[in-house]
C-alpha cells in the first residue's frame, strides 16, 4: 500500500501512451500486460518482453508499483513462455504478477516474486483468502460481492491476522470504475463458443456487447429486447459511494480500462485522485461528486451504475451499442518539432480545422495525454485565427511534445 496510507489507485496501462497519463495524473499503482498471455491479448496494443525495463524505469521514477497481468488460463505450450517472462519481469524490477493458474502463481513464488491473486479465481470468503495467503500478498474480490461482504472479510483479516508471504496482512483489491462483464468474474464462453476465440485467453469477441432477438423455440414467437442490450452491463462507477467503498478496509482501487484510450486514462485517474485525497482531508461532498461524475462522463462509457456494492441483485443493463461519452476526439495532425526555450510546438495539419478556443488533446507514448485550450496560434508563421488542412501550426504548451504526437480536438458529442 502507498506510504501514506491512503487507499492505493490502480491504474490500467494499454499502451506507452496510458502509461505515461497513469503516471502524470496520480496513479500509486499500473498493471499491464504482455504479448498474448494476458486478459486483454487482441483489445490492446500490448507491450513486449523488451518493454519490461521501460515500464520499471518509468515507474520508479514516480515511485509507482507496476503489475504484470499473467492472468489467463495456462496450457502445457504456455508454460517455458510463462517462466521466461516471469524471470525478465523479476529481472527488469517489475513489482508483482497478478495471476490465476497455479502454475503461474508457483512460478512467480520459486523465483520470488510477489503474487496478487486475479479477479478470476472469484475469491469469496475468507477461508479462501486463508488459503492463498500462502502464496499471495495482494488478492483481487469477486466483483459481485457487496459492501457489506468485503467489509466482513476485511475485518476479519484484521482479526485473524492473516498475512502473505511478505510478512504483512494480506491487502484487498476490488475494481473502482470501468467496463463490466455480464460472466461471474469475467469467465464467459460465450467467445469461444461463436467465433473460437476465447476470452478466458484474452480473445474476447464481446458478443455480450450486441443486440439480439430471443425465439420461442416451440412456437417461432419472435421478441425483440427493445433499448435493453440484455448482456451488456453498464460501466461500473464507485466515485459517489467512494466514502462507503474506503470504510470498507480495502487497500487497492482498480480502474478498469487498459483498451481505453489514454485520454480516458488520464481523465479517470485525474477524477478519482482528486476523489480519494478529498476523501482523506475531509473534503468529499456532494458538490464535488456533482464535478466528477460530469468529468468521467467526457470520456468513454455505456452509462453507470454502482455494481453490486450496495446490494443490488441484479445488473443494470446498457441501451445503447457504444459509449455515452459527452465529448470525442477528432484527429487534426501531428507534431513535428517542439522549441524547448520558447515552449512552442508545431504541428502539421492533416485533417480537420483547429481555431484560437479549441480544447485539443496531444497523445505520445512519451507524452501520454494531454489537454489544454488554444489561445493564440501562429500558421505558417503568421498570427491566425483557424489552421485548416496542410497548414503548418505553432502554438505555446505547457508541457514537450514529440515527433509524430497525435493532435486532436475535443468536440461535444
Amino acid at each position: 500500500m502507498t506510504l501514506t496510507n491512503k487507499i492505493e489507485l490502480m491504474a490500467p496501462a494499454g499502451s506507452f501512451e496510458s502509461l505515461q497519463a497513469a503516471l502524470d495524473n496520480g496513479a500509486d499503482s499500473i498493471y499491464f500486460g504482455v504479448e498474448q498471455l494476458n486478459m486483454r491479448a487482441r483489445s490492446t496494443v500490448n507491450f513486449t518482453i523488451d518493454d519490461l525495463k521501460e515500464i520499471a524505469n518509468r515507474c520508479e521514477v514516480k515511485n509507482v508499483r507496476s503489475y504484470l497481468t499473467l492472468n489467463t488460463i495456462i496450457y502445457d505450450h504456455d508454460l517455458s513462455v510463462v517462466k521466461t517472462l516471469l524471470t525478465k519481469a523479476k529481472e527488469a524490477n517489475i513489482t508483482a504478477v497478478i495471476a490465476s493458474d497455479q502454475a503461474v502463481i508457483a512460478m512467480a513464488r520459486s523465483i520470488g516474486m510477489e503474487v496478487h491473486i486475479s479477479t478470476q479465481l472469484n475469491v469469496t470468503n475468507i477461508e479462501t483468502i486463508k488459503f492463498y495467503s500462502l502464496f499471495a500478498d495482494t488478492m483481487v474480490l469477486s466483483r459481485e460481492l457487496s459492501l457489506r461482504q468485503v467489509k466482513n472479510i476485511t475485518a476479519q483479516i484484521e482479526k485473524e491476522q492473516i498475512k502473505g508471504p511478505n510478512g504483512n496482512l494480506v491487502e484487498i483489491e476490488i475494481f473502482g470504475h470501468g467496463a463490466l462483464c455480464m460472466a461471474v468474474s469475467g469467465k464467459c464462453y460465450l467467445s469461444l463458443h461463436s467465433n473460437n476465440s476465447s476470452a478466458n485467453r484474452g480473445a474476447c469477441k464481446q458478443n455480450c456487447r450486441k443486440k439480439y432477438t430471443v425465439i420461442d423455440q416451440e412456437t417461432g414467437f419472435e421478441i425483440e429486447l427493445d433499448n435493453e442490450y440484455m448482456m451488456s452491463p453498464k460501466d461500473l462507477c464507485t466515485i459517489d459511494f467512494l466514502d462507503q467503498v474506503i470504510d470498507s478496509g480495502i487497500q487497492v482501487l482498480k480502474i478498469e480500462g487498459r483498451g481505453r484510450a489514454p485520454e480516458y486514462v488520464s481523465t479517470v485517474i485525474k477524477t478519482y485522485r482528486e476523489a480519494i485525497d478529498a476523501y482523506y482531508d475531509g473534503t468529499f461532498s456532494k458538490e464535488k461528486i456533482a464535478v466528477w461524475m460530469q468529468a468521467l462522463e467526457t470520456v468513454y462509457n455505456r452509462g453507470f451504475w454502482s455494481g453490486y456494492y450496495l446490494g443490488q441483485e441484479l445488473g443494470e443493463w446498457s441501451d445503447i451499442p457504444g459509449s455515452a461519452a459527452t465529448q470525442k476526439k477528432v484527429y487534426v495532425g501531428k507534431g513535428t518539432h517542439y522549441f524547448p526555450k520558447a515552449e512552442v510546438g508545431q504541428f502539421k495539419i492533416e485533417a480537420y480545422d483547429i481555431k484560437i478556443g479549441d480544447r485539443i488533446l496531444v497523445t505520445g507514448p512519451s507524452t501520454g495525454a494531454q489537454e489544454m485550450i488554444i489561445d493564440k496560434m501562429f500558421v505558417n508563421d503568421l498570427t491566425a485565427e483557424k489552421a485548416t488542412k496542410g497548414d503548418d501550426c505553432t502554438f505555446k504548451l505547457p508541457f514537450r511534445i514529440r515527433m509524430s504526437d497525435k493532435l486532436y480536438k475535443i468536440v461535444e458529442a
